[in-house]
């Protein structure tokens, strides 16, 4: 289902007025990565990008044509986990968070 225009107007929104609420979309896109989830990392990821620097600056910071970024953060975009992982790694930089994996029972 797509997301209406107002929907992520409120996204850009709270995102831009809540330090403590980008950080945790961000953590929520990397958690879903992690979990396998990559549909929902991507759209979590993109909307994160959407809401904050914007993909023409992702691009430029990680080197990928921002159509590529966009491309493979889309419904139906297959990104290499190398792609995954070095925009992910700008993400933390740009928001000055660090996350680590702390192995967690089943």
């Amino acid at each position: 289902m797509p997301l209406t225009r107002d929907f992520k107007e409120t996204i850009r929104a709270r995102v831009e007025r809540d330090p403590k609420f980008r950080k945790e979309l961000l953590r929520e896109g990397v958690e879903a990565m992690l979990a396998g989830d990559v549909a929902m990392a991507k759209t979590i990821l993109r909307d994160y990008i959407n809401a904050t620097l914007g993909f023409t600056d992702l691009a430029k910071a990680t080197r990928i044509p921002s159509k590529s970024l966009m491309r493979m953060l889309g419904p139906a975009g297959n990104p290499r986990a190398g792609n995954l992982f070095e925009i992910v790694s700008f993400l933390q930089r740009h928001e000055g968070v660090r996350f680590e994996v702390k192995a967690a029972r089943a």
